[in-house]
């Protein structure tokens, strides 16, 4: 079943603009699962220039659905997520000099690092593990291979593009990776600059998802007509 996650960085970036305590992103966690999101996204960076370590202290007191730990595979964030007891660490490059997160994970690079460092701790706390990679077969099959319980399509290719033509083969590459994903086991999430244009092509067109990530769309359509209008519309949208 498709279902909605949001990602609530961008109400904290807005907090943190001003330095001050408001808007709370956690506040805004509240409203989105109120208003039927299955769970909620964050992304501790490094540099903590949006969540902070006591935003993440209190979602997870407040967070009924899925707890989505978005996050570099640090030592220190193994770390942190692990005692937060997750429900899934979704696995991203992190770069400090993007403004977002670029694109996926080279599998073919990390693979052995992961394999020895990353996935062993998490397991052991239980914490499921989502990898979040391109659209890339060899990449989908490192994925399986080290036993990710998921994998988080990157759909800013996608959302991105400028012509009809790009559009229509980014869509038949997702389209593809989601069968591969689903053929070996794994759960077909995906994300990155999806919004109200382009989300319907993208579930018209790519099957078996199941987690939704969206975050900056969102809050930003919230400025016109509320985070609970907002997030309920997109949630219907998706569920279909």
């Amino acid at each position: 079943m498709r279902q909605l996650l949001v990602n609530i960085d961008h109400v904290a970036t807005l907090r943190n603009a001003r330095g001050e305590h408001v808007p709370d992103p956690v506040r805004a966690a509240e409203v989105a699962e109120n208003a039927g999101a299955a769970g909620i996204v964050f992304h501790l960076r490094e540099d903590r220039r949006h969540i902070r370590d006591d935003d993440v202290l209190r979602l997870r007191e407040v967070v009924r659905g899925i707890f989505d730990f978005e996050m570099a595979p640090s030592d220190e964030m193994i770390t942190i997520c692990s005692r937060m007891k997750a429900d899934y660490a979704t696995l991203v490059p992190e770069n400090r000099e993007e403004l977002t997160t670029e694109g996926g994970l080279d599998m073919k690079r990390v693979k052995e690092d992961f394999r020895s460092r990353v996935f062993p701790p998490l397991k052991e706390a239980g914490v499921g593990i989502s990898l979040f990679i391109d659209p890339v077969p060899e990449d989908i099959a490192i994925a399986a291979e080290l036993g990710a319980e998921a994998v988080e399509l990157h759909t800013g290719t996608y959302a991105n593009a400028t012509d009809p033509q790009t559009s229509r083969l980014e869509l038949e590459r997702l389209r593809d990776a989601a069968v591969q994903v689903h053929s070996l086991g794994m759960r077909v999430n995906a994300g990155h600059g999806l919004n109200f244009e382009n989300i319907h092509p993208f579930l018209d067109q790519v099957p078996h998802l199941q987690d939704i990530s969206i975050g900056h769309a969102l809050i930003a359509d919230a400025l016109f007509r509320g985070l609970e209008n907002t997030v309920r519309h997109m949630a219907d949208i998706i569920a279909g």
